[in-house]
């Protein structure tokens, strides 16, 4: 309690203020009130995010916030910091933004909704001339991931844990090879619980948690997305497909707005990323399943960590496959009339 009461004075608020914020695998959040109302989010972020995210955040959003796009931005300290250091940890603040999130689409005019949002984002950041400050290592390097993988099967575990392993190894080793496409600027994380909607109209209202912002391609910012998106049930339930309406209307809400940005080979990379991203995530999953440290997980429907990544693991590896299944039909609607 010390430390929030600390950590919120920085801002000038009082720890009265502060409401724990449920459902991120990362970032500790918590939302401040005035009068009950929310005003801003504080979170406490990972340590695989330097500070320096933060100033990156602020250019991204004030580029975004000039195109007349709706952004959190960064609320400064009372000292004028970007972010505050506090035991070791660093802390930030940004505005509140209502909005409803949904951690899996509802029907396909969400997904044609989002798809429009995705798509006024790349609009608004195509001229966006900027270097970014901080950068994460080992972003969507693939092989890597899969290669750390292999290492840890090498060792031994439990059984289970290995027949993972080398399923989703498997199924890595047939992947499509990914064209070389455009380093874009790219929000880095959309699923879909990171984009917040209004109902009345239905609409994307903006895109939240940006601290994976920075320069990727096509194949990973909608690959990831479509991820996401087209598997209705979650990544951490059972049941898993691959739902080609959703992606049909995703892509035609995206195209209806930015459709002349892309090349035809990123729209390929959307299909083929879509399953690489899948994989690399049960890869992922797999690997903190012998680590045990890094994502998040459920107290209330797993009893560790290990089970609630396995379950993620065998349900993104079930998903790769399911998209590879439509893959032609994928396709007619990337490269096809809108």
């Amino acid at each position: 309690m010390t430390e929030l009461v600390e950590v919120a004075a920085a801002w000038g608020w009082d720890p009265a203020q502060l409401e724990p914020v449920t459902g991120g695998l990362i970032n500790q959040t918590y939302s401040v009130r005035d009068a009950g109302a929310p005003i801003a989010v504080l979170q406490r972020v990972h340590p695989i995010f330097a500070g320096e995210v933060n100033l990156d955040i602020d250019a991204v959003t004030a580029h975004l916030a000039a195109k007349g796009m709706v952004t959190p931005r960064l609320v400064r300290t009372l000292a004028g910091d970007a972010w505050l250091v506090h035991g070791g940890r660093v802390w930030r603040a940004l505005t509140w933004i209502d909005g409803i999130t949904v951690h899996a689409v509802p029907d396909a005019s969400w997904a044609e909704a989002g798809g429009e949002l995705l798509g006024r984002f790349h609009r608004a950041v195509a001229d966006l001339r900027y270097d970014y400050k901080f950068a994460r290592a080992g972003v969507h390097a693939t092989a890597a991931h899969f290669a750390r993988l292999a290492a840890y099967v090498s060792v031994g575990g439990e059984d289970e844990w290995i027949d993972l392993g080398q399923e989703i190894a498997a199924e890595a080793s047939a992947l499509p090879e990914l064209s070389v496409t455009a380093q874009r600027h790219c929000h880095g994380d959309l699923k879909i619980s990171n984009v917040l909607f209004a109902a009345s109209p239905l609409r994307g209202v903006c895109l939240v948690d940006l601290d994976t912002l920075g320069r990727s391609t096509i194949a990973f910012e909608l690959g990831d997305a479509m991820r996401s998106w087209c598997n209705p049930r979650g990544e951490d339930a059972g049941g898993v497909r691959f739902d080609l309406p959703i992606f049909t209307a995703a892509i035609r809400g995206f195209r209806s707005v930015a459709d002349a940005l892309l090349t035809e080979d990123e729209r390929t990379s959307i299909v083929i990323g879509a399953e690489t991203v899948s994989l690399e995530l049960a890869a992922r999953f797999a690997v903190d399943v012998f680590r045990d440290e890094y994502f998040g997980w459920d107290t209330t429907r797993f009893p560790s960590r290990r089970a609630h990544n396995l379950v993620r693991a065998r349900g993104q590896l079930a998903l790769a496959r399911a998209i590879r299944a439509a893959r032609a039909e994928a396709l007619a609607a990337v490269h096809g009339s809108r």
